[in-house]
């Protein structure tokens, strides 16, 4: 997936042309086959995990939104960005985990039950944590439009998951028939994304110079090393450990994206940073689990 995703990212930076027919007004549809697609492979036992285990789920989620949004709040000042690119990073950081990070998590070796369970509640928790972090660290800088991002994100990943997870719960043995092409589905919808954004937006991209790219692979590191070091600090196994780490790290950039043309659209440089994570922690993803599954 990883070489996918770069392959189509480059052409629609380098030879935009080539993807602009993918309207950006798709982003949002697209996005909601993904979480759809989500809420299909999820079973009411998937949350199983947040009672049987609340401590880690706990532990995992409260580090997911402090630790991203204040990495991507001071990497942002650090590198001096403008208004429009810091919120777009702020935004890649106040997001929840990203839907690639289970799949990650399976082929590290590592608690995928954990990390399934981290992606539920982080998803859930978003409409509200999402705008209100949002708030808490833009308000000084930008105008912050709250309601406008709670309804977009209930929109486009609360109603689609929850209308998944009832189909399932309902039309099982239906819905197991088609759990296996439904990676290709998401995949398809993710390349379109990219494309979509990057293709939209290669000039911006371009000009930006390397200091955006800089703080993205930056931003997504240190989520994997910082939430590395929360399961360390919190004694946890090493399967534990590697599913904070890269539920940390890896966020729901398509949707910050999204969220950066909904409620700020006026800055158009926002959507930006969300582009470039969308490709980055991908490919950083399947590195990581090449690592992570050597380490016993």
């Amino acid at each position: 997936m990883a070489w996918i995703v770069l392959a189509i990212a480059a052409m629609a930076l380098f030879l935009p042309g080539t993807c602009l027919w993918i309207q950006t007004k798709w982003i949002n549809y697209l996005l909601m086959i993904v979480m759809f697609g989500m809420g299909l492979t999820m079973r009411l036992s998937d949350f199983a995990v947040v009672f049987s285990r609340p401590r880690d789920v706990l532990i995992g989620c409260t580090a997911q939104f402090i630790l991203m949004p204040l990495l991507a709040f001071a990497l942002g000042k650090l590198f001096g960005l403008g208004d429009e690119l810091l919120v777009g990073v702020v935004l890649v950081g106040t997001c929840p985990g990203g839907t690639s990070s289970n799949v990650i998590t399976y082929l590290s070796k590592g608690d995928t039950a954990l990390s399934v369970g981290m992606t539920s509640i982080n998803t859930l928790l978003a409409p509200f944590l999402t705008p209100a972090l949002t708030y808490l660290y833009l308000r000084t800088s930008v105008s912050v439009d709250v309601k406008a991002m709670f309804l977009s994100i209930v929109q486009v990943v609360v109603v689609p998951i929850g209308l998944g997870l009832l189909i399932n719960r309902l039309f099982g043995k239906y819905t197991q028939k088609i759990t296996d092409v439904l990676p290709a589905v998401s995949v398809t919808a993710i390349c379109l994304i990219v494309a979509a954004v990057v293709s939209h937006n290669s000039g911006k991209i371009l000009s930006t110079g390397l200091v955006i790219f800089a703080v993205v692979i930056l931003h997504n590191l240190l989520g994997y090393l910082c939430g590395y070091l929360t399961g360390i600090l919190f004694k946890m196994d090493l399967p534990r450990k590697k599913a904070v780490a890269i539920e940390i790290g890896m966020q729901n950039s398509g949707l910050a994206t999204t969220l950066a043309g909904s409620a700020f659209p006026s800055l158009v440089m926002a959507t930006v940073p969300g582009a470039i994570f969308s490709v980055w922690h991908n490919i950083s993803g399947a590195v990581l689990a090449g690592i992570f599954r050597k380490m016993q």
